[in-house]
């Protein structure tokens, strides 16, 4: 049986806050698509403070913004993005390229074509996320994508040398000095200072994300983003500081980060909610940390791990730290996560800053249907095919013709019709009449 000793918001609650947010972003973005840069420098104006003569940094404050870190925080940058890309690269190099005789003198292929261009943006007005530089530029470049555009607002008034640094090392061509809704809707409508881009990546606040869905169709985006989201399935095989610290360490994201507990053992999971307590008394983020955790942190026990793992395929979680006795058990039969982080000896944010994999995962229940950010995401799989012998033609389009008949489609019958015509064999319709040639 399943028992909650901890529940978050409601569902009528969630709708209520994203009605406002949704009319906000659709007001920001009709001003922006009508007046370009003045509406976009009027927003940066309004929400960040923020007016500089130029968005796009020169390489000269580029390279500025590098010398202003530590060789130990260069190296550290640098560590990351090693793992990163290497991941990236294996991905890219497990996606081949095929073209096969499928039948004789019909060839048939698929090629991964990268994006055009892609606009990145990288969170930085509350906790500068250098980690998303990473994930989004670095992956974009892997890929073979020719033009990135990086963006991420100022910190405390300038731009985030960290930042900065990340997005140059991992090869941005463009990078911008810029947050919020302003920032997505510039690179994905254009302005008259900005080109657009083909494709928006990368995580943010509400606001971004909301402008993202609603762009979507104009261009490409990676996935629907909502707020982080993380779920500890964790059995009496470790303590309640352990799933304390995995808990808090996502809900200090935001106060609407979802941070749930799924355990069968009711000990820990008292345990756990006493040491949420504790460590809310001390940890320097508690003030965003304590929020979520009210508002949005759940506790569930279960009586088996069959039961755990129907309660974590419901949820559907963005990040799934797994600590139990046997954490291949769930990956070998878990279907709904954005990314498992398995035994005691990982966690989330190790996904989040370095060890390689992408933190631009699915939430709010999209990883029933999707994974998460990759190199793939950012190539097109586009097929083609060829007919080499009049003999291939003329068998294809003599089934062809017979399929569109059945779909009442003369039109496409003929295509299939002249084929069978040119190259050898009779019109497979009863209905066919030639159609006379021009003169």
């Amino acid at each position: 049986m399943i028992r909650f000793l901890k529940r978050g918001q409601s569902a009528a609650a969630h709708a209520a806050a994203d009605h406002q947010v949704r009319q906000t972003v659709e007001t920001l973005l009709r001003e922006i698509e009508a007046e370009g840069d003045a509406a976009v420098r009027r927003c940066s104006q309004k929400f960040d403070q923020w007016d500089p003569a130029d968005f796009t940094l020169t390489q000269a404050q580029i390279e500025a913004a590098v010398k202003q870190l530590s060789p130990r925080e260069t190296e550290d940058i640098r560590f990351a993005q090693t793992q990163i890309r290497h991941f990236a690269q294996l991905q890219r190099d497990s996606m081949r390229e095929i073209e096969v005789e499928t039948l004789p003198g019909v060839v048939l292929g698929h090629k991964h074509i990268p994006v055009g261009a892609v606009g990145c943006y990288v969170p930085g007005g509350k906790y500068p996320l250098i980690a998303s530089a990473h994930m989004s530029v670095l992956t974009a470049k892997v890929a073979g994508v020719p033009r990135v555009v990086a963006t991420a607002p100022p910190f405390q008034g300038a731009p985030h040398p960290a930042i900065v640094a990340a997005m140059h090392f991992a090869g941005a061509d463009q990078i911008l000095v810029l947050g919020g809704v302003q920032a997505v809707a510039a690179m994905a409508l254009g302005t008259q200072s900005i080109a657009p881009v083909d494709m928006l990546v990368g995580p943010g606040n509400q606001y971004v994300a909301e402008a993202k869905r609603q762009l979507y169709g104009r261009v490409g985006i990676d996935l629907f983003a909502g707020p982080t989201e993380t779920l500890v399935i964790a059995d009496d095989s470790v303590d309640g500081e352990m799933c304390a610290v995995d808990l808090l360490g996502q809900a200090e994201h935001g106060p609407t980060s979802p941070a749930v507990l799924l355990t069968d053992s009711e000990a820990l999971a008292h345990a756990t909610m006493a040491e949420v307590e504790r460590q809310l008394r001390i940890l320097p983020t508690a003030a965003i940390a304590r929020q979520s955790w009210a508002d949005h942190g759940e506790v569930i026990v279960c009586d088996t791990r069959e039961e755990m793992l129907a309660e974590a395929d419901r949820i559907a979680s963005e990040h799934v730290q797994v600590m139990t006795r046997e954490p291949d058990w769930f990956l070998q039969n878990m279907r709904n996560y954005g990314a498992l982080f398995l035994g005691p000896r990982t966690n989330v944010s190790f996904g989040d800053k370095v060890i390689g994999t992408n933190h631009t995962l699915p939430t709010n229940g999209a990883a029933r249907y999707t994974g998460g950010l990759w190199v793939g995401k950012f190539l097109k799989t586009c097929t083609y095919q060829r007919v080499l012998t009049d003999e291939a033609s003329a068998r294809i389009g003599a089934v062809c013709s017979r399929l569109c008949h059945m779909e009442n489609f003369a039109g496409h019958g003929e295509q299939a019709n002249l084929r069978v015509r040119r190259y050898g064999g009779q019109p497979g319709l009863p209905w066919y009449q030639p159609v006379p040639a021009a003169d």
